[in-house]
């Protein structure tokens, strides 16, 4: 843990030989590096925290030992650096401890619980926090405050063990991903401040432990899905979308005032247009036969 030095320069290679490390915090400090690729090769990382420092450049993919880097990789935060280019979906493809992880075999169990207590700052639900003990279920991906361009990718959707995905702040276009209603476990998501356009997935309501969502200050369009967890969220998850409508906003929908008749109704329609049956007729019926038994009762009452 080096968090919070002033240590400057490139991350040192000689970190290569600490074969068995599992967490490595370089958070605030002023490292001026590219992304510490070969870092991929450390077979036991579990923690890797970057944030608020100087990297900048491509974080691509290179060849390592297996062609699987960071086989154990389940927290990575590189927020507030100068990274640019698309997301590193090859990587994201790679995070195999963020896939499929058997929680009631890992539940409770913190990591060096038998050696030293790890601990780590990760940013959770939009709070900087100090984690004393490190969950080993805990995942959380932190790409934010940087400079990435191009889509968010669909092979997030299969990291169905993420607690956390923040990607705020960025030029990020395109649509949100249907793929991220797979994140069954995620508590928390932010899109916002980036350029995202289109529709907010419906398939996003199968997320039943998201308790914070913020996709505000982007370009989405159309309705809010409605339903489980989003009945929870405000008007300040949605600001600065001026497209958007629906509860919780004010602005609604247009379509919902004029909803298409269901099929019943409509082939009801049909049948009767169909065989010259016409509703304006019962009515006329209706009318005249109301009027016709209140003279004819009036009589009656006189007799």
């Amino acid at each position: 843990n080096l968090n919070g030095n002033k240590i400057e320069g490139q991350v040192s290679r000689s970190l290569l030989n600490c074969k068995d490390l599992e967490v490595l915090d370089l958070g605030k400090n002023k490292i001026n590096d590219t992304f510490p690729h070969w870092l991929g090769t450390l077979r036991n990382l579990q923690v890797l925290v970057l944030r608020f420092n100087r990297f900048h450049g491509h974080i691509g993919t290179f060849k390592t030992k297996g062609n699987h880097p960071f086989p154990k990789l389940r927290i990575i935060d590189v927020s507030y650096n100068e990274f640019t280019g698309l997301l590193p979906t090859n990587y994201i493809k790679q995070f195999r401890a963020m896939i499929n992880v058997d929680e009631h075999e890992m539940k409770l169990k913190y990591m060096g619980d038998s050696y030293y207590q790890d601990s780590v700052v990760v940013m959770i639900k939009g709070y900087e926090i100090e984690l004393s003990r490190i969950l080993t279920v805990l995942s959380i991906i932190d790409f934010s405050r940087n400079k990435f361009q191009g889509e968010i990718p669909k092979s997030i959707g299969r990291l169905n063990s993420l607690r956390g995905l923040n990607i705020s702040h960025n030029n990020l276009t395109g649509h949100i991903p249907t793929s991220l209603g797979n994140l069954k476990n995620l508590e928390s998501l932010d899109l916002s401040s980036n350029k995202l356009v289109g529709e907010i997935p419906q398939q996003l309501t199968n997320l039943m432990f998201l308790e914070v969502l913020n996709l505000s200050e982007n370009q989405l369009a159309g309705p809010i899905p409605q339903g489980r967890q989003f009945y929870t969220f405000e008007n300040d998850s949605y600001c600065g979308n001026l497209a958007l409508c629906g509860i919780p906003l004010s602005k609604k929908c247009k379509e919902l005032q004029a909803l298409p008749l269901p099929p019943t109704i409509q082939q009801d329609k049909n049948l009767d247009k169909s065989s010259g049956f016409s509703w304006q007729v019962v009515v006329m019926g209706y009318g005249c036969g109301f009027v016709f038994g209140m003279v004819m009762g009036y009589l009656m009452f006189l007799t």
